[in-house]
């Protein structure tokens, strides 16, 4: 176990100790100054200006992104020895939540100190750093990260975008386009991908400027109109040879890597996205009267607040668990060099791609009840719903499809356990010799019972349900999308709802139950109905994996696992929809 806490996909095995779970309720006054900070610049300087930022306003953007590095807000990720903050991951991700409400301008930033800014943190050397890293930090420079091509999108190494060193060694010479390039308009900096020889996947950093280089017109979007997209192309680009980032042959661990982070980072983003359609749903439910009395007080329209806040809440429960973890496994890296940062991005990679798939879900969820909520009035783009209904959009195809994720995920966990880093199928035998003797309970003491009996169950179902996989499928595995999709979503469930046990269990312990009510309700709702989704999960995969007498025992054992006596509900989401309402915003 590493002493960041359990290692990256153990939670599937085994529960981390309570005090290396990062919750809010953790926060220091430090981090709470700097979200205050942010919402402040946000309120003030971004949002009078909103409508012309949607129109697509360059000179503004720029202008605004350098205010705000004036402020620290885009140097919380670099080392202050090159002009940044160098704050723990945790402030760095309470930043980019608390940015959300500027919508566009929220991500026009995020693409310059996530996707734009880390690759020369993390795997510049030291010439390259200390020549962009000041100018990033401030905005004096803006950065643009460019991955996806006409011909490859999730398949990244597919890309055909060259690079030939010249015959003297002082450049390379760079031929191809990219596709979608946030931030391209404006930008200075761009992180380029291309393949030395057309074999070596690499990464160079490229300026604007630099003969050859060249971009299309603004696509015109769906939503999040008011940030620069636009392909590039490069037509015998000379990139010195000193513009290489880390190695020939090493992009590949640069990307992902710098992806994991970019999928993390906008599962927070997410975060604050949901917080406002909230806030707005709560607002315009408690004003808008129907049949003589405000629709705040209809059952439907309360439960529907109650659904919204109870997911943000265990999407807030996952992000700051995981920005806990990565800020830690950070911290204690025996080097500052790129093997060292690309093994410690990757031990939590997986957990990344769990966040970016559940959060971006629940914010599509949230910002379509919020819509609902508003009626007619929320397809009019009068109101702030419907912008965050048409920008959430996008977040399930950002960063890796949640498809691609949905893959990725349960791929990851079989290489730790190939690789011994997880005891994954000796625990699979375990349980599977144990359940054949297990009896579930039919009564149990308080709810808190019940929400841990959920969590371990649901870990049960999974570990059961991979291993008739790996045993009926093996090596084949790897290719039934619609099975490994399965078992994503259980691991996704179980991720959720441990992470909101774990913190809720934090204020059991110190503040005692009477306190704890409010976050008590909100997981015993998620966690009862998550492990209803897991029986059904469970059940299509196995009934995908077996036939005859032998699926009819395992669908018998199954039934076994799942039997509870549920709660009320009902009752449960009335009472957190009363606090909702009468705060009129996101609440625990």
């Amino acid at each position: 176990m590493n002493k960041a806490g359990i290692v990256g996909g153990e939670f599937l095995l085994t529960e981390d100790q309570l005090d290396r779970i990062v919750t809010p309720e953790d926060f220091t006054d430090e981090q709470h100054m700097f979200a205050e900070t942010t919402k402040d610049f946000v309120q003030r300087e971004v949002l009078p200006h909103d409508e012309q930022i949607e129109k697509l306003d360059y000179e503004l953007t720029v202008k605004l992104m350098r205010k705000a590095g004036e402020l620290g807000l885009l140097s919380a990720d670099i080392p202050e020895a090159y002009g940044g903050l160098e704050l723990d991951k945790v402030s760095s991700t309470l930043i980019n939540e608390s940015l959300s409400r500027a919508s566009s301008f929220a991500l026009s930033i995020g693409a310059h100190v996530g996707i734009g800014t880390l690759p020369i943190v993390f795997f510049g050397n030291e010439q390259q750093k200390q020549k962009y890293l000041p100018l990033l930090a401030t905005g004096e420079k803006i950065a643009a990260y460019c991955l996806t091509e006409p011909a490859s999108g999730s398949d990244a190494l597919g890309a055909k975008t060259t690079a030939v060193l010249s015959s003297d060694g002082r450049h390379y010479v760079l031929n191809g386009s990219k596709l979608y390039i946030t931030n391209a308009g404006f930008a200075d900096i761009f992180i380029v991908y291309a393949k030395v020889d057309g074999k070596h996947f690499s990464a160079f950093i490229v300026e604007r400027g630099m003969p050859g280089f060249s971009m299309g017109p603004e696509e015109k979007k769906m939503g999040i109109k008011g940030s620069s997209t636009r392909p590039l192309f490069f037509e015998d680009v000379e990139v010195p040879a000193e513009n290489l980032l880390w190695e020939e042959g090493k992009g590949h661990l640069i990307a992902f890597n710098i992806l994991n982070i970019g999928r993390f980072k906008l599962a927070a983003g997410c975060l604050g996205g949901a917080k406002e359609a909230i806030e707005l749903s709560a607002k315009y439910a408690n004003t808008r009267t129907q049949f003589g009395k405000p629709i705040s007080s209809f059952p439907l329209i309360r439960q529907k607040l109650a659904d919204m806040n109870v997911r943000t809440y265990v999407m807030e429960s996952m992000v700051y668990r995981t920005s806990g973890y990565i800020d830690q496994m950070l911290r204690q890296l025996p080097g500052q060099d790129g093997i060292s940062y690309a093994k410690g991005i990757a031990e939590y990679a997986l957990e990344c791609s769990i966040n970016k798939v559940f959060a971006t879900e629940a914010l599509d969820f949230v910002a379509d009840e919020g819509v609902q909520i508003h009626g007619g009035y929320g397809y009019i783009q009068e109101y702030k719903i419907e912008r965050v209904y048409r920008d959430s959009r996008i977040n399930r195809i950002f960063e890796g499809t949640n498809e691609i994720n949905r893959l990725l995920i349960p791929g990851m966990l079989m290489k730790k356990a190939m690789k011994g880093e997880l005891a994954l199928l000796d625990k699979i035998q375990q349980l599977q010799e144990e359940l054949l003797q297990w009896m579930p309970p039919y009564e149990m003491e308080s709810g808190e019972e019940w929400i841990a009996y959920f969590v371990q169950s649901a870990k049960n179902l999974f570990l059961y349900c991979g291993g008739l996989a790996v045993q009926t499928l093996g090596t084949k595995l790897e290719e039934e999308q619609n099975i490994l999709a399965l078992l994503a979503d259980m691991m996704i469930r179980v991720y959720a709802m441990e992470s909101a046990w774990l913190r809720t269990k934090k204020q059991l312990e110190a503040h005692g139950k009477p306190k704890a009510v409010p976050y008590l309700e909100m997981t015993q709702v998620y966690a009862e109905e998550a492990f209803e989704e897991m029986h059904r999960l469970c059940k299509t995969a196995i009934s995908a994996l077996a036939k005859g007498d032998t699926l009819r025992t395992h669908l018998s054992i199954l039934k076994k696992c799942t039997r509870y006596t549920p709660s009320n509900l009902l009752a449960t989401k009335k009472s957190i929809a009363d606090r909702v309402l009468s705060s009129e915003r996101y609440i625990v």
